[in-house]
């Protein structure tokens, strides 16, 4: 097998989530880079199995990025959203969640509360969990 090659849905969009994502999650952009995408490109398809569809011969899959634990839990496991087109030897990059942040983190600069960045839409919201988790963990 000669390998994958690796395309966009949507590369602007990507793109942007890429930048923001090498802007406040190095180690994901760097894993993302150097061994996520090789290993999709020689045709090891990492992550979890979320669908198949046997009529466009297509999986879709969602692979975990490394991420600190408090952003996990106030704004959501970042994940990267691909497809596979076997018979056309290609893997679809769709999108980088959670896309809201990361889009918000791209346009302008987030702030960040207690080492987690907020979002400004949502910015009481945000600190309420930080806090909360916080109170919960006992800190």
């Amino acid at each position: 097998m000669k390998g994958f090659i690796l395309d966009y849905i949507n590369e602007n969009e990507f793109k942007k989530l890429e930048r923001a994502l090498k802007k406040y999650n190095m180690l994901a952009f760097k894993k993302l880079n150097f061994e996520y995408y090789p290993a999709l490109r020689s045709g090891k398809f990492i992550g979890e199995l979320v669908s198949k569809n046997s009529k466009d011969k297509t999986e879709t899959y969602e692979l975990k990025l490394p991420s600190d634990h408090m952003f996990s839990q106030v704004h959501g496991d970042i994940k990267l959203h691909y497809i596979v087109y076997k018979s056309e030897n290609i893997v679809m990059l769709d999108t980088i969640t959670p896309s809201d942040i990361l889009l918000e983190g791209h346009m302008a600069e987030l702030t960040t509360y207690k080492g987690v960045m907020i979002s400004k839409a949502n910015a009481e919201k945000d600190i309420f969990k930080i806090d909360l988790l916080n109170m919960l963990q006992g800190k």
